[in-house]
C-alpha cells in the first residue's frame, strides 16, 4: 500500500488492532492514533505493535502527519467529546472497538447495545464533523444470523443474538452516514479470525489452544458438527487496508472470510495433530451444552470482496493454525 495517511484505530490495543497497526508501523510513514480503555488489550499488546506514546485525553489537538510513533489515548467510545477530539486530522477510521462475541451479548444485552450501536455512531458523528473521509466498521457474520449459508450480502439479516443485532445498527448506521452526509463507510463482515497475537480472545481457535496449552480439556458446544468460516488474521489486515483505500466503495458491505465452511470438529481434527508436535498430546476434548444465540451453519461468499476490492483469503486452515500455534507456544517470537 502505498498511499500514507492518518489512521484512528479504535480499540487498537486489541487482536485485530494490534495486528493491524504492527502492518502500518511495518509499512511506514503512517500515522496511527489509538483510542482503548484497556478493557481487553493492555498497553504491552500495542507495545508488540510497535513504539508508542500515551497521551492524555483532556486537551488532545488534530493528528499529525508523519509522526514517528503509534498515539495511544486511553478512553471509552462512548465519550462522544472525546471521539470528536481525537478525529481531527484522520483520514480514516478504523473502527474495531465493540463488545465482542455471543456470549457477553447474551449475559448483557443492554451494555452490548450501548458499545456496538452507540459507541459507533459517535464514531461516524466524529468523521462527519471532522470530514473524514473514509470509515471502515468491523462488522460479523452474526448480523446476517440464522440463514441458508453461503452468506453473502444481498440476504436478507435475521439476527439471532443481541451481538448480531448490534452489529447491524452499526451496518445500518453506517449505509445512513454515506447517503446522507457523504462519509464513505465500509462494514467488512469478518469471518472467524484467528492467529498470532490473539491471546486475548475466547474465539474457537485461540480458547482451544490456550487451554491445551494449560494442560486443560478443550470444551465443544454441543456436538460440534456447527460450522464457521475460520479466516487468518494476514488475510484480514489486507481487507482492512483495501476498505480504507480502494476508490468508489462507499457505502458498501463486505463478507470477509475464505468461503469454506467448516465445522468445530474437522477444526479440531486439523488442530490436534498440530498440537501434538508442538508437544501437547493426548489432549482431552469434552462435549459441553449448546450454546445460546449460536447459529448452526455459517460461511460465507466472498465473491463481491474480490470483484470490489481485489481480496481473496490466502492463507490455509491448516497453514494458519500451525503459525498460530507457533505464536502461543513461542509469543515473543
Amino acid at each position: 500500500m502505498e498511499t500514507r495517511m492518518n489512521w484512528l484505530v479504535t480499540g487498537g490495543c486489541g487482536f485485530l488492532g494490534t495486528a493491524f497497526i504492527r502492518s502500518l508501523v511495518e509499512e511506514g510513514g503512517h500515522s496511527v492514533r489509538v483510542v482503548d480503555n484497556l478493557a481487553v488489550g493492555a498497553r504491552e499488546d500495542l507495545a508488540s505493535a510497535g513504539r508508542f506514546i500515551e497521551s492524555p485525553a483532556e486537551g488532545i489537538g488534530p493528528m499529525v502527519s508523519a509522526s514517528a510513533e503509534v498515539e495511544l489515548i486511553i478512553g471509552d467510545i462512548l465519550d462522544e467529546g472525546l471521539a470528536l477530539r481525537v478525529a481531527e486530522g484522520a483520514d480514516v477510521i478504523v473502527h474495531l472497538a465493540a463488545n465482542t462475541g455471543v456470549a457477553p451479548s447474551v449475559e448483557d444485552p443492554r451494555k452490548d447495545c450501548l458499545t456496538n450501536v452507540i459507541g459507533t455512531l459517535n464514531y461516524l458523528e466524529a468523521a462527519r464533523h471532522n470530514g473524514v473521509k473514509r470509515f471502515v466498521f468491523a462488522s460479523s457474520g452474526a448480523a446476517v444470523g440464522e440463514v441458508e449459508p453461503p452468506l453473502h450480502e444481498e440476504l436478507a439479516s435475521h439476527p439471532v443474538s443481541p451481538y448480531g443485532s448490534s452489529k447491524l445498527s452499526g451496518e445500518g448506521y453506517c449505509s445512513a452516514y454515506f447517503r446522507t452526509f457523504g462519509v464513505e463507510t465500509v462494514a467488512l463482515r469478518f469471518g472467524n479470525v484467528y492467529g498470532p497475537l490473539s491471546g486475548h480472545k475466547n474465539s474457537a481457535v485461540a480458547r482451544f489452544i490456550k487451554r491445551a496449552t494449560s494442560g486443560e480439556p478443550l470444551e465443544i458446544y454441543g456436538d460440534g458438527s456447527q460450522t464457521r468460516d475460520f479466516i487468518f488474521i494476514g488475510d484480514l489486515i489486507r481487507a482492512l487496508k483495501l476498505a480504507a483505500t480502494v476508490e468508489g466503495v462507499g457505502g458498501e458491505i463486505f463478507q470477509i472470510a475464505t468461503s469454506f465452511e467448516t465445522s468445530v470438529r474437522e477444526l479440531l481434527d486439523k488442530l490436534l495433530p498440530i498440537l501434538a508436535v508442538a508437544g501437547m498430546k493426548d489432549v482431552e476434548v469434552r462435549q459441553t451444552a449448546p450454546r445460546l444465540g449460536d447459529v448452526q451453519r455459517n460461511y460465507s461468499d466472498t465473491s463481491k470482496a474480490g470483484r470490489l476490492l481485489g481480496w481473496r483469503a490466502e492463507v490455509v486452515l491448516d497453514e494458519g493454525l500451525r503459525r498460530t500455534v507457533e505464536w502461543f507456544v513461542a509469543p515473543g517470537a
